[in-house]
């Protein structure tokens, strides 16, 4: 009799416990539900992760806390669409203004995605020169590349680019491949066209832009024989307002692909 009696009050005390963390998770779930109705849309997923990890045995909870996330997260992506659709004429808007300086160039057998280039930096404009082009492609991924022309072959890689103070800045090294690194030579001179797409050249961009307006900046190509050169006013002018264009179709591309993303988790959700 005693230790029947000792068994039920075990089954009492296990009993209580376990509807005690049954009322508790429910508790946590509501939380999740106010933050969700407060369009608290990531502070709702964080507590029902928390609640999954903390009743993993509230099988019916559970199941309650799956519902809401998946409503928790169809909100989540209509407020994304709604934010993106709001800001994206803005934008666009402002990247029609910016182009006005730039010309747009693609191969429509070699190019799935064009570039803008600055008006003044078309390649018939600036044959037979060394100088520095840069540019920016639809989906707002910038480069700078160095051209050099002249009567014997650098075989250079790269480019430093300093400031009277000794402040600099360097691209990424870009080994000869024929594609990103390129040399030809024509009627005894030699052209060499080195790109640095996206981190490659970044830092040197972002010196540019940087720098004093009225600033001396000596480029230097490096790698290979020493050759530099003064980047221009207007080469300068070039590369911050192509920057600019950068910034602006980066964001565009950018939301562009939250509202496809966010689309697709609609459908998902709404056919679960």
């Amino acid at each position: 009799m005693k230790l029947n009696a000792i068994r039920i009050s075990l089954f009492c005390i296990l009993a209580l416990a376990a509807c005690g963390r049954t009322e508790e998770a429910h508790e946590q779930l509501q939380q999740a539900r106010n933050l969700y109705e407060n369009r608290q849309f990531s502070a709702a997923k964080n507590a029902i992760d928390t609640l999954r990890l903390q009743f993993p045995r509230e099988v019916e909870v559970l199941k309650d806390a799956l519902v809401l996330m998946r409503q928790v997260e169809r909100g989540e992506s209509e407020r994304n669409i709604a934010f993106c659709d709001s800001l994206l004429p803005l934008r666009m808007e402002e990247a029609g203004e910016l182009k006005k300086g730039f010309v747009f160039e693609k191969d429509s057998v070699y190019e799935e995605i064009g570039n803008y280039v600055w008006k003044q930096q078309t390649v018939e404009r600036n044959v037979e020169r060394s100088y520095i082009r840069c540019g920016v492609d639809e989906k707002g991924e910038i480069y700078l590349a160095s051209v050099y022309f002249g009567k014997r072959a650098l075989n250079h890689t790269g480019l430093k680019l300093s400031l009277p103070d000794g402040a600099y800045a360097e691209t990424a090294s870009i080994p000869y491949d024929g594609g990103m690194n390129y040399r030809f030579r024509d009627e005894g001179n030699v052209t060499e066209v080195v790109t640095y797409k996206g981190e490659n050249g970044l830092s040197a961009i972002n010196f540019v832009y940087a720098s004093p307006e009225k600033a001396r900046l000596k480029v230097e190509y490096t790698g290979g024989t020493a050759f530099s050169l003064y980047l221009g006013e207007n080469d300068k002018k070039t590369i911050r307002a192509t920057y600019d264009l950068a910034v602006v179709l980066r964001d565009i591309e950018t939301m562009r692909r939250e509202k496809e993303k966010s689309a697709k988790k609609i459908r998902y959700i709404d056919s679960k």
